[in-house]
């Protein structure tokens, strides 16, 4: 009977809304509240850190300092917001602020699809936007240099756009969920976005004629 009753209480936590869940733990700290939050985002959060950060060990570590600010946070989540944007917006700040101390730069998965408009509309990867866009070099690079390239070109970029174009590029985040963890408007997300884009084509465009000189 004891173990009728545990399984019925698993079903009941996985089919509650995540926001019901953090709504709860926020309310009552039930242990059992908080562990299923980390059930379901533990593979997909991590997978995030590790693309984002580049570092297995030091994803791992973020991502025990971020369910640690889940929970310290708490009292903070409010009614009615989306939990994801929330949790990703913490998860990104532990994971700029680790990279920081060891002195680590973002990543990027180069091969990650982005959504070209709010209606989900897919450009494709990174890497195939530049090269399609007629900035000839990439095209004529190894495909080992060309992603290596457009690494460094990132790295480049200001803050700003280089934050929002790994929002972008990661874990297929939405404009708006962009924009609630960045805390910015919609409008700016995609301005960041188009911005990063082109600069990154001008420094191809700029490269093309430096090699050529």
């Amino acid at each position: 009977m004891v173990k009728a009753i545990e399984s019925e209480s698993a079903h009941d936590l996985a089919s509650m809304a995540d926001e019901v869940l953090m709504s709860r733990y926020r309310d009552e700290g039930k242990e059992s509240l908080f562990n299923e939050l980390v059930r379901r985002y533990e593979r997909e959060l991590y997978r995030y850190l590790v693309r984002y950060i580049g570092d297995a060990n030091l994803a791992d570590d973020v991502f025990q300092n971020t369910f640690l600010q889940i929970h310290l946070k708490r009292g903070l989540f409010e009614d009615g917001r989306p939990f994801r944007p929330w949790l990703y917006s913490i998860a990104t700040h532990q994971a700029v602020d680790a990279m920081r101390k060891v002195g680590r730069h973002p990543t990027l998965s180069l091969d990650q699809q982005v959504h070209s408009s709010p209606q989900g509309s897919e450009s494709g990867s990174l890497l195939d936007l530049l090269v399609n866009e007629g900035v000839g070099p990439l095209s004529e690079l190894e495909e080992q240099e060309r992603q290596q390239w457009v690494r460094d070109s990132i790295r480049r970029l200001p803050d700003a756009l280089r934050q929002t174009l790994i929002l972008a590029y990661h874990q297929d985040l939405k404009y708006r969920e962009i924009a609630d963890i960045l805390k910015i408007p919609v409008g700016t997300v995609k301005s960041r976005l188009h911005a990063a884009i082109s600069k990154l084509q001008e420094m191809a465009r700029t490269a093309t004629r430096d090699g050529n000189d």
